[in-house]
């Protein structure tokens, strides 16, 4: 069985450095006798220990291969039982003297915990019940010198499991399933959008003006060109140029990189996806989105129906829809429809305690209004449509109320999901919409965007009626596998330095 070592204490240091000489020792001896593991260059298999369960009828008394990490040994005189563990669980595996001869038994016997081993054998099952595989051969493939933590508690350290993700993998076997799940929650995005016509391209995340989103960017330098860059904050404003180029329907998954603080919902670098379709708008939007949160719920989970922190949402019924004037007048009692100047926001804030900025207009303050008295209320699947002009800047206005924009937020467990637009065609109105960020930036806002005449070129060649939506993938992924940190779906989120 693996030792269990107390690192808290001076002895349990000790410890440690002898076991890990030990170790170092052993791939030495190995060396010497010319059974250097890390020379080995590949391993065929043949099944995956849970493939071996599944379909042991077939496979009773059957030679199979099967190569993992060793998680456990019992050594019992001339037979010992071990676990292996590969990537779709564990295994038992009876090893014996007589089977595998006596130099390899004795070289298994010296095998540690976390070494990586390949086993041929035949699949049959104990006295117990237990499915297993009778070893005629044992290889060790590579050496194991550091010790895993202690097998019954796992890796429980929080800040340790995310800055060693890959001992996190191996201890925690919810952590691969998460891992598993979010490869398949991209992929069912990817087969839906595909099905629907819609072409995945690649866009520069490299940029000179970045765009398309209110946060603040990286900065860094071209040696080349002399020329100073930022990490792209968005998908957007490039993707929109191929609109205008005839791709009428186009997305793109990727990494985007905001300079901002970190918490359970926020990483600095996250995962992305914005998708435009040429020809509809933001009711389209609304539409694709549910029918894409539904499928990939079902394909994923088998469900349309998930959990979340004990709180079930249901993405099979029809989604709620509701204008921000209405949710704010629903959550606060204040309706903004009523107030008619920016003197009459600004006394209504004060007197309902909303802090406010000199600067914000009154579509800011209707803005600020929701994420203090409606944000935390929509748990079920919401579309929240028809925000501020203020606060949209490249969002068609509302033919019938210009001072309102065709846009709409998707919230779930009382977070933003998707933010999504009639995407603005006008390029004269884009330049004002631009100019009045630029005062913003101005006037202090580090994250209003920036002129992009380039851009303004592109709409000026024309780009068709459209919908665009961005959507927050691993805020996806954490509701979809019940994680309550981003950082449970990154693999290797932004750390604090050590020192």
């Amino acid at each position: 069985m693996s030792q269990e070592i107390n690192n808290n204490s001076p002895q349990g240091e000790v410890n440690l450095g002898d076991l890990l000489a030990v170790r170092r020792q052993k791939l030495a001896d190995l060396q010497a006798e010319g059974k250097d593991p890390f020379v080995i260059t590949k391993f065929d298999t043949t099944h995956h220990s849970a493939d071996i369960k599944e379909n042991y009828a077939e496979l009773e008394g059957k030679e199979v291969v099967i190569a993992g990490r060793l998680m456990s040994k019992r050594v019992m005189g001339k037979a010992s039982f071990c676990n292996v563990q590969d990537l779709k669980g564990t295994i038992q595996c009876y090893v014996a003297r007589d089977d595998v001869g006596v130099e390899e038994y004795q070289g298994f016997k010296k095998f540690d915990i976390g070494d990586i081993v390949g086993i041929k054998g035949t699949v049959f099952t104990t006295k117990t019940g237990e499915i297993s595989i009778h070893a005629t051969e044992i290889t060790l493939l590579t050496k194991s010198l550091q010790i895993l933590p202690e097998k019954y508690h796992g890796l429980t350290n929080t800040d340790m499991r995310y800055r060693q993700r890959y001992v996190d993998l191996i201890m925690n076997a919810d952590v691969k399933d998460t891992f598993i799940k979010r490869s398949k929650i991209i992929s069912a995005i990817r087969r839906f959008l595909d099905a629907q016509g819609f072409l995945e391209v690649e866009t520069p995340m490299l940029v000179s003006n970045a765009g398309g989103a209110a946060a603040r960017p990286f900065e860094t330098h071209f040696n080349a060109l002399n020329e100073d860059l930022k990490l792209r904050i968005s998908l957007e404003l490039y993707l929109k140029r191929l609109i205008v180029g005839g791709l009428e329907k186009v997305y793109e998954i990727g990494r985007v990189f905001r300079n901002e603080g970190l918490d359970t919902r926020h990483n600095p670098e996250f995962t992305l996806m914005e998708l435009y379709q040429a020809y509809t708008d933001y009711h389209g939007m609304m539409d694709l989105t549910e029918n894409m949160y539904r499928h990939v719920a079902n394909e994923v989970l088998g469900t349309t129906k998930i959990v979340y922190n004990g709180i079930e949402m249901d993405l099979g019924k029809p989604f709620e829809r509701i204008t921000m004037v209405d949710a704010v007048k629903k959550y606060s009692g204040v309706d903004f429809n009523e107030i008619n100047t920016l003197e009459e926001a600004r006394a209504i804030a004060k007197e309902k305690g909303v802090q406010f900025e000199t600067r914000h207009k009154k579509g800011d303050i209707l803005n600020l209004f929701f994420e203090e008295f409606v944000e935390e209320h929509l748990v079920q699947p919401t579309f929240v449509m028809d925000h501020p002009v203020e606060i949209s800047p490249l969002t068609k206005r509302k033919p019938d109320n210009p001072d309102y924009v065709e846009r709409f937020e998707f919230f779930m467990n009382g977070w933003e999901m998707a933010n999504a637009y009639s995407e603005l065609n006008d390029p004269i109105d884009q330049r004002e919409r631009f100019k009045a960020q630029e005062e913003q930036l101005a006037q202090g806002d580090a994250e209003a965007n920036t002129t992009d005449e380039d851009f303004l070129n592109a709409l000026e060649i024309g780009m068709p009626p459209t919908g665009g939506i961005g959507y927050g993938i691993d805020r996806m992924c954490m509701l979809l596998t019940d994680s309550q940190a981003i950082r449970d779906v990154l693999l290797f989120p932004t750390m604090k330095p050590l020192d």
